[in-house]
């Protein structure tokens, strides 16, 4: 889906591969909610010196917009999120862990508790993690978000530094679990992001064989 105009409400959608998918599969479809992004925005065109804030704002608001696109891999990267009123930073979202670096031969969890500063986002929408290469491991949900959070149909991008099958779930707490099938040693990255704040954080996971 995309604003076809920036000056005039107007909105084209198409169907992405998935989207197509299920219309063959049920005829039909509910949509239930939509997401909004921004990936076109380079905010480093505002400019602040300027005399007033139209002009401020002009570089950005003449922006080129995206035409709706069906690859699921090229849009909808940054989404928006609602915060607080006065609010000036996006909030912090944390983990204890900097790395994960086990052997394929462990039996056991690593357990992962994202947390977020200030600490009223996130408690109810929870947080979105994303493995990206499910041959080092899995995800597990240990604790559950109050909300029925759902993921996207796709949980990677084009250009991100995994290209293999990627794993999303959604929830306040989760485990990694490696795999004992691995073949060799192998890094993937594991990224957290709030899913009321937006924001997150990434850490590199090692499987060693």
């Amino acid at each position: 889906m995309a604003y076809l105009d920036n000056k005039s409400i107007v909105v084209d959608a198409v169907l992405t591969k998935k989207g197509r998918e299920l219309l063959a599969k049920n005829g039909s479809l509910k949509i239930t909610s939509f997401a909004l992004a921004d990936d076109e925005i380079d905010y480093s065109l505002y400019n602040e010196n300027a005399s007033s804030e139209e002009l401020k704002e002009i570089a950005l608001i003449n922006t080129p917009i995206f035409e709706p696109n069906t690859d699921e891999t090229q849009v909808m990267k940054f989404k928006l999120v609602t915060l607080e009123e006065g609010t000036t930073f996006i909030p912090t979202v944390t983990i204890a862990q900097e790395s994960i670096n086990v052997a394929s031969t462990y039996t056991g969890r690593h357990v992962i508790t994202p947390a977020t500063n200030p600490p009223n986002y996130n408690v109810n929408g929870g947080y979105t993690a994303i493995l990206g290469n499910t041959k080092v491991g899995m995800l597990t949900v240990t604790i559950e978000a109050p909300s029925s959070s759902t993921v996207g149909t796709i949980t990677s991008f084009a250009g991100d530094t995994s290209s293999e099958s990627s794993q999303a779930v959604v929830g306040l707490e989760f485990s990694f679990t490696p795999s004992a099938r691995l073949a060799k040693t192998t890094t993937t990255t594991l990224t957290i992001v709030g899913n009321e704040s937006g924001g997150g954080v990434s850490i590199p996971v090692t499987v060693t064989v």
